[in-house]
């Protein structure tokens, strides 16, 4: 019980740090979003009018008084799930922009993710059983060149080959002819859309699963009990599956869990590329238009997916490995 008290105290400690962080650290940044978006409006070389900026900001209901009553102000909001009003796109408010590209990213990361884990997994584990052969060669070598690539790059080759060159799939949005709904017309076009960035997500996310699961499954290998299993006869499946991959699966556990909480910040640079509806779009957007409100919240929806999706991870290695328990105690 002491290990699970001590893992939900830290989270509270954390969050609250979250919550503070995510306060101050945009604030720090140069440059006044009222003053980006009536340059936009007046033009790139025209002179700025004062009372024009002010008048942005009294619009765009952008905080006044000292940091401290902000502080106050912010933390009373999120009390009451108000994010305010986005910048970039006024009059809407932050949940509604948010609500619109919650789903494109959700479905596209959280399959991808899914299938990365399980192919990584499965790879590693016969690549670390299989240890100085030919296939443990090949992942190995693979996995290593492709990780130095950059998705973008990767992005940007698949959008050649197989969207301009061969015209086979969309290249940018996410859906284009058909009408937003549970049908099939929609479904099969948000699919062909969604395609190429997942792919290319699929070709660089398994990379981190594979090479941990055969590194940590190979330090399991030379375990006693392995040897006791080989030594008591039992078949080499049983012996790879049962034994040594169940117990070299328990880091991926914490790892695949922060994975599927840091979905929510979507991937900016990929969803960019393919101007893909999502989270990480919007939150590229409000970087560069200083759109506080919508980053604030967009980062602050990551960080705590990722908190709770890391003290579920804690928890469920306490019930796992009774070890965590007794180390902690």
């Amino acid at each position: 019980m002491k290990y699970f008290a001590r893992k939900v105290g830290f989270f509270v400690l954390t969050l609250w740090a979250v919550v503070t962080l995510n306060f101050f650290i945009p604030r720090m940044q140069p440059g006044d979003p009222a003053e980006i978006m009536v340059q936009q409006l007046a033009g790139k070389n025209a002179q700025l009018n004062v009372a024009q900026v002010q008048a942005m900001r009294d619009m765009l209901g952008a905080p006044t008084g000292s940091l401290w009553s902000q502080y106050l102000a912010y933390l009373n909001q999120l009390l009451h799930g108000n994010f305010g009003v986005s910048y970039n796109y006024f009059p809407f408010s932050v949940t509604e922009v948010i609500g619109r590209a919650f789903w494109w990213t959700v479905v596209l990361v959280t399959v991808v993710q899914v299938l990365s884990f399980a192919i990584g997994i499965l790879l590693g584990i016969f690549a670390a059983w299989k240890r100085n052969g030919r296939f443990d060669t090949a992942v190995t070598v693979s996995s290593t060149f492709i990780g130095t690539l950059q998705p973008f790059w990767i992005a940007l080759l698949l959008i050649y080959g197989l969207g301009y060159t061969l015209g086979w799939f969309p290249t940018s949005g996410g859906y284009e002819q058909s009408t937003p709904g549970w049908n099939g017309a929609f479904l099969y076009d948000a699919f062909s859309h969604a395609f190429l960035p997942a792919l290319t997500l699929l070709i660089v996310t398994p990379i981190g699963w594979i090479l941990g699961m055969r590194n940590t499954m190979i330090m399991n290998l030379n375990e006693d009990y392995i040897r006791l299993a080989r030594a008591k006869g039992l078949p080499d499946k049983t012996v790879a599956v049962r034994y040594a991959a169940r117990n070299a699966m328990l880091p991926s556990v914490t790892g695949f869990a922060m994975a599927l909480g840091a979905v929510l910040g979507g991937t900016i640079l990929v969803e960019t590329v393919f101007d893909y509806p999502g989270l990480g779009r919007l939150m590229g957007e409000a970087v560069g238009i200083k759109d506080y409100p919508l980053l604030q919240a967009l980062m602050l929806l990551t960080a705590v997916a990722t908190l709770v999706a890391n003290l579920v991870a804690d928890l469920l290695y306490g019930v796992l490995d009774p070890r965590a328990r007794r180390a902690a105690a």
